[in-house]
């Protein structure tokens, strides 16, 4: 496992992350913690859930685990989320202030603690003035209820727009924030990874396996059954696999990922993770397991190191599609600059 900063903080974080989103729902509690202790045990030290998730009781099944375990609460930097409705009434959802200090009071509760490290925006707010949003989280800081803020879901703009009210105010700064990133979902690229790198805001990809595409665990022209989130949902499922079976790109990232797994004799999920991990602004990745074997398969992508050409190779096969303006190579290359000057 290695280390690095939470985005533009001081705090330290393992470069991968434990997502607790099937706590609760997908894995019982038992699995839950034991997947818990084995990602601890592994030397992971950042954990990521959301009220949402099961409707609170991944934070509750956390709770628990970390009352039982009070040497991990020392250790572990906690993160989780807000805006999403938890109610059906008008302001049980959003970023505003009215909302957002219930929510964070019900996250400190379920949770257990009197600080939550991270506290993030599920995603924008159309209806919040930004100027609410950022002073409550400003203002959560300086009461101590948490350590940090950051974002999930936000476009480059929203981000950057974000960062730069703050500073006007005098407000803390963002540190993180939550995309979906991984070989088949590169499109952030484009915006929120330059707006990220800018910002000084570190990256924190959910998916990284692309919903079990780079797993392995699909194969082509074959319908999905079982055990998976595709073959678990008929409908939606076969609705999702026939659009993702039919993209040729899937299945040439698929391939150089099983190619390389070949090489090295290791999974597919571990060659998709080490190539995340080591994406420009990304601090950590974000692990969602419904087992411990799925867990200490994922984690050992940090013992996994890529060549430059094994990169090359993925990066190759899992360019994203964008058209010719403003993100192909003619605008592009409107936007560079030589230093010894000409075109």
């Amino acid at each position: 496992m290695q280390y690095r900063t939470l985005g533009n903080s001081g705090a330290v974080v393992s470069n991968y992350a434990l997502g607790t989103m099937t706590f609760g729902a997908e894995a019982t509690e038992e699995t839950s913690r034991a997947i818990l202790d084995d990602y601890v045990d592994a030397g992971g030290n950042f954990i990521d859930t959301a009220d949402v998730y099961s409707a609170g009781v991944s934070e509750e099944i956390i709770g628990r685990w970390l009352a039982e375990r009070p040497d991990a609460r020392d250790r572990v930097v906690l993160a989780t989320k807000g805006r999403f409705p938890m109610g059906t009434a008008p302001n049980d959802v959003g970023t505003s202030r009215r909302h957002l200090n219930r929510a964070l009071d019900d996250s400190l509760r379920r949770l257990g603690v009197e600080q939550i490290d991270l506290y993030q925006m599920h995603a924008w707010d159309p209806i919040t003035p930004l100027e609410e949003t950022l002073r409550f989280l400003h203002d959560s800081v300086s009461s101590g209820k948490i350590a940090y803020y950051g974002f999930s879901n936000f476009l480059g703009w929203q981000l950057t727009k974000a960062v730069h009210v703050a500073k006007a105010f005098g407000w803390s700064a963002p540190v993180t924030l939550q995309p979906q990133y991984s070989l088949l979902v590169r499109e952030i690229e484009s915006e929120i990874v330059p707006a990220a790198l800018d910002a000084g805001v570190g990256l924190l990809p959910w998916s990284p396996l692309g919903g079990g595409w780079l797993s392995g665990k699909y194969k082509r022209d074959v319908p999905p059954t079982g055990a998976t989130r595709l073959g678990e949902n008929p409908e939606r499922g076969m609705e999702a696999w026939q659009a993702r079976n039919a993209d040729r790109r899937t299945w040439d990232v698929i391939g150089t990922v099983e190619k390389i797994a070949a090489d090295h004799g290791v999974s597919a999920s571990r060659v998709a993770l080490a190539w995340l991990a080591n994406r420009p602004a990304v601090t950590s990745v974000i692990l969602g397991a419904r087992t411990t074997e799925q867990l200490a398969d994922n984690l050992a992508a940090a013992d996994l190191e890529l060549s430059p050409e094994e990169t090359g190779r993925l990066d190759e096969a899992s360019q994203p599609r964008v058209g010719v303006y403003p993100y192909g190579p003619m605008a592009q290359n409107q936007r560079s600059r030589k230093i010894e000057g000409g075109r």
